[in-house]
């Protein structure tokens, strides 16, 4: 057996063990281990390099969408977004369910109907980070990739692209990303084409839940955080909404509540967010993971969402509360700015910062917000205060968001992408 079977080999035993290993090693262990595989992917895709060569004529023309589709996490939530695009755009598409073994959960049945994985087609859409295009190259086999035009479908939070990522644009032949924030972040470090491809958004599915079926009662009025730690605490920044609540209402208004709903969760979390409120009235927090039918009826269930978040590199779930009608207070700072401006959203105020210590994928060094929590607490108060103001702001959110992201519009960014890919490059 070679040195490279004997890797893939080891890096197929690491991703099996991952849920063993998370619950006994500290994350700073588990970290140096991902990067060394991440290390030893990129060593074997490097042995045998892949010459990208599109042959339009080898494969019928569509889609072959590769991606967490089942996953529910935001990560999920966008892969199967891009999936109603090409749907809404007339393009046959097939999907292939990538999964890594993880305490994620793969659920999501919306797009079950369309799972085949397999790969007729020939362009394939990867969406997946880019740390994890190497794994994924040897996961899933070099022929997946010959003869077809390769396309990844990123997301990035901050200004800067990882140069330990930049290896993986060896394996693909241009870049989409949901945001101009990411797009141009990622323009910085490549000269393959990289375009702007927001998501399709029609009005999330909230079913019949209502405050009932979550146990919240109808006569406080209730600011909504939500997070998955999977996403770093850092970076999605509740306890900054946290902060903004208590400044804006203390521990003495009884008519004011607060949800915090957090995905994957350690008992180190919990107890942070519960010890930051401590003595307050009307507390409420959801640590169970919900499908996202029940997520929307919580968002919709809520007067007003906070999101006091860092960085983002589209915003979910700011832009859903807006189609859901729930206000939203937001961080004045990268890609949610898109969608968002201070006619329709309590935009607040910021101050770069450095980060002292890397977080996650987030290397120290860099740079996000930190958001003003005194102006956030301000806008709290006035819409406490205000309803008229509050049911205003609400109806020009979503009447904003539903004409930015018109789906038919959006699936006519995909159709004339895919239309100059086999009329330019394809002829090439």
């Amino acid at each position: 057996m070679d040195k490279h079977n004997i890797i893939d080999l080891m890096l197929k035993a690491a991703m099996k063990m991952k849920p063993i290993l998370r619950r006994f090693l500290p994350m700073n262990v588990l970290r140096g281990i991902k990067r060394r595989i991440i290390d030893a992917s990129i060593a074997k895709m490097n042995a045998r390099p892949l010459k990208l060569r599109f042959i339009r004529s080898a494969n019928p023309d569509g889609i072959n969408l590769i991606g967490y589709i089942k996953a529910e996490m935001g990560l999920g939530q966008s892969c199967r977004l891009v999936a109603g695009g090409l749907e809404t755009a007339g393009i046959p598409f097939t999907v292939y369910n990538y999964e890594q073994a993880s305490i994620m959960r793969y659920n999501d049945q919306t797009w079950a109907h369309k799972i085949t994985n397999t790969t007729p087609y020939n362009i394939n859409l990867f969406h997946l980070n880019p740390y994890e295009m190497p794994s994924a190259f040897l996961n899933i086999g070099r022929g997946v990739w010959r003869k077809r035009y390769n396309i990844a479908f990123w997301l990035w939070e901050l200004e800067e692209f990882p140069a330990e990522w930049e290896e993986a644009f060896k394996l693909v032949d241009e870049v989409w990303a949901p945001s101009e924030f990411t797009s141009n972040c990622v323009r910085k470090v490549t000269d393959k084409p990289v375009h702007t491809m927001p998501y399709a958004l029609r009005a999330p599915e909230c079913g019949e839940y209502r405050r009932r079926h979550f146990e919240l009662p109808e006569n406080l009025t209730l600011f909504l955080c939500m997070y998955d730690c999977n996403s770093t605490m850092a970076r999605k920044n509740p306890i900054g909404a946290v902060k903004a609540f208590k400044k804006a209402f203390g521990r003495d208004n009884v008519n004011v509540g607060i949800i915090v709903k957090v995905n994957n969760a350690k008992d180190s979390d919990i107890v942070q967010i519960k010890t930051e409120l401590d003595g307050y009235p009307g507390v409420y927090i959801f640590s169970e993971v919900m499908d996202k039918v029940k997520v929307n009826g919580l968002i919709a269930c809520a007067d007003v969402l906070i999101s006091l978040h860092r960085a983002e590199g589209f915003g979910l779930v700011p832009a859903e509360a807006m189609f859901l009608g729930t206000p939203v207070v937001s961080t004045n700072w990268s890609s949610t700015t898109e969608f968002m401006n201070h006619d329709v959203t309590c935009l607040v105020d910021y101050e770069f910062v450095e980060i002292k210590e890397s977080d996650g994928p987030y290397p120290s060094g860099s740079r996000w917000a930190e958001p003003n929590i005194n102006q956030a607490a301000d806008y709290l108060k006035k819409l406490y205060d205000d309803e008229e103001y509050r049911n205003n702001l609400a109806k020009k959110a979503k009447q904003y968001i539903e004409g930015k992201f018109a789906p038919e519009s959006m699936a006519l960014l995909l159709s004339k992408r895919i239309a100059e890919i086999y009329d330019t490059v394809a002829s090439s």
